[in-house]
């Protein structure tokens, strides 16, 4: 029963993982984070055209569900991708797609 429990909780994680990239928007940032690391709002904001609020937004969604983190260098915040399953499932998705850093 224990074995259950904790394999129900895993998925359970997992499916969290899955919801918080199934935004459009919040797919391509991710995607496009694993293509160029160490980007700021505004230089992903040019990629996708999208106004800075709506970026952020998306940005505090991967933040929470421990999927990005935003790391300061002076006035600027640069993110990257740091769970090891969403690069996975990004790789899954996209295979065409030159993976420069992972």
């Amino acid at each position: 029963m224990i074995a259950f429990i904790e394999q129900r909780q895993a998925i359970e994680q997992k499916a969290e993982l899955i919801k918080a990239i199934s935004h459009p928007a919040r797919l391509c940032i991710v995607n496009g984070l694993i293509q160029t690391p160490n980007c700021t709002v505004n230089k992903i904001q040019s990629c996708l055209g999208l106004p800075q609020s709506t970026i952020s937004q998306h940005l505090t969604r991967l933040k929470n569900a421990g999927i990005v983190v935003g790391e300061r260098e002076g006035t600027e915040v640069k993110y990257h991708v740091i769970s090891s399953d969403i690069i996975n499932i990004i790789k899954c998705l996209f295979p065409d797609f030159n993976m420069k850093n992972q």
